[in-house]
């Protein structure tokens, strides 16, 4: 099987292609925009993510000889188009959000200037990361916002698809998450891993001491036993008597929760295993989490929750033509109209316009605005009478087809990961309220 990227695709975009090459127009030149109409229902914010991994997909984005002949063979283009595939590399331009960034219904998260042709085939994959990371990034930040500093460790591998779940580790960490059970997600993009021990391991012992006992002996007295295989007081009772006062922590993965890590806390303390910490996990979302900040829980794990977006998978961005020209022509926006599916044409920039304080208070997007001149608007805002500072809100990813390296692998992942810690302090605080609501600060149009 095919492990190209340009083969992660719909079939619709070659058959654009090479419907365009027919009538003359696969080289005009043509500005794409990804952006959201809306956000995932009663969110208040969202955080882009899969930024880093798109750039390396475009980059590897190249139509091999297994996927022209499966093409040729299927008859799905012409031999024009398959001649055109097979030379595949673009070369344009991309302006984007950076990863980890906050953004808010219409904010143009991807602009992608180029030939039709070289844009409109890489939609799906476009639309098929963004998507899914987003999704995971932003339901991750607001499980981070109500966890009160406590560290969430994702741990959703089971819950979803061997690559996705890579994804979704990823995009966890950038929008705060401290770790993740991943080993491919640490390998590939540098994040902590951790895990220690499953239910199975304590079943395959003929006791639960003797469990404990061979997880101390390998892993030493810091370890996490799991004590909620059959009774949480006897099992907690059994992990300090084989792990001594200094043992490092236990798991908690079932029961009333508030009630169980309560009752936990009081009887570690009785036994004098004082710095003992209590990792919860068991079906674990925001809401779940929220629920107990009071709960003397040190830390958390997340799994099924944060890899399905905490019930929106997609993010619910839309990849569209905002304009084309021809050349040493003006640029000329062209938009969808249809009721409920209409965009804005045109070029665009966008701004964030903060307050005195830094807080975030209005998203603009300037129409029929080069995307190449952002980082021009970070000074004061005074435009109709509004008061504050602008912040720019795009940078450039690739330019004449190279990729912008800081925004790749590890360190590409830790850079997106700060950026987003500088993004949420910038958030009103009604942005972190978990009841339904709109966006928590209005885009405008200049």
């Amino acid at each position: 099987m095919t492990q190209s990227p340009a083969f992660r695709t719909d079939r619709y975009e070659l058959t654009m292609v090479d419907a365009a090459i027919q009538s003359g127009r696969a080289n005009r030149e043509c500005m794409f925009e990804a952006f959201a109409r809306r956000l995932p229902t009663g969110r208040r914010y969202g955080i882009v993510a899969g930024t880093g991994r798109l750039l390396e997909l475009i980059a590897q984005f190249r139509f091999e000889d297994a996927e022209l002949r499966w093409l040729e063979d299927n008859d799905v283009v012409r031999r024009a188009t398959l001649d055109f595939l097979a030379d595949y590399r673009f070369g344009g331009n991309i302006w984007g959000y950076q990863e980890g960034d906050a953004y808010f219904p219409g904010s143009p998260l991807l602009q992608v200037e180029s030939t039709f042709a070289e844009g409109v085939v890489l939609e799906t994959i476009i639309l098929s990361v963004l998507n899914y990371d987003t999704s995971v990034a932003s339901a991750a930040a607001r499980m981070v916002s109500v966890s009160l500093g406590r560290p969430i460790a994702e741990m959703g591998s089971r819950r979803t698809s061997e690559h996705s779940a890579v994804a979704a580790a990823r995009a966890a960490y950038i929008a705060g998450f401290a770790a993740t059970s991943s080993l491919e997600a640490g390998r590939s993009w540098g994040i902590p891993t951790m895990g220690t021990a499953a239910h199975s391991f304590i079943l395959l012992h003929d006791s639960e001491e003797e469990a404990f006992r061979a997880q101390v002996d390998t892993f030493g007295t810091q370890t996490t036993l799991l004590v909620d295989t059959y009774d949480v007081p006897t099992g907690i009772a059994l992990a300090v008597a084989v792990a001594g006062k200094q043992l490092g922590a236990i798991r908690i993965d079932s029961g009333d929760l508030p009630t169980v890590v309560a009752a936990a806390r009081a009887q570690l303390d009785s036994l004098g295993a004082v710095n003992t910490t209590i990792t919860v996990t068991s079906d674990l979302d925001e809401f779940a989490i929220a629920a107990l900040s009071a709960s003397p829980v040190d830390s958390f794990g997340v799994g099924t929750s944060v890899v399905t977006g905490s019930g929106e998978p997609a993010a619910g961005l839309v990849y569209k033509l905002v304009a084309h020209r021809d050349p040493a022509s003006a640029w000329i926006p062209v938009a969808k109209t249809s009721t409920g599916k209409t965009a804005v044409g045109g070029r665009k920039n966008a701004v964030r316009r903060l307050d005195a304080h830094g807080t975030a208070q209005e998203e603009i997007v300037l129409i029929d605005q080069d995307p190449a001149t952002s980082g021009r608007f970070d000074v004061a805002a005074g435009a109709q009478g509004r008061q504050g500072t602008r912040r720019s809100l795009l940078v450039s990813l690739i330019e004449n087809g190279v990729v912008d390296e800081r925004y790749l692998g590890p360190s590409g992942t830790t850079r997106a990961r700060a950026h987003n810690a500088v993004a949420m302090q910038e958030l009103p605080i009604g942005a972190f309220r978990l009841g339904r609501g709109e966006a928590v600060i209005p885009t405008s149009y200049e």
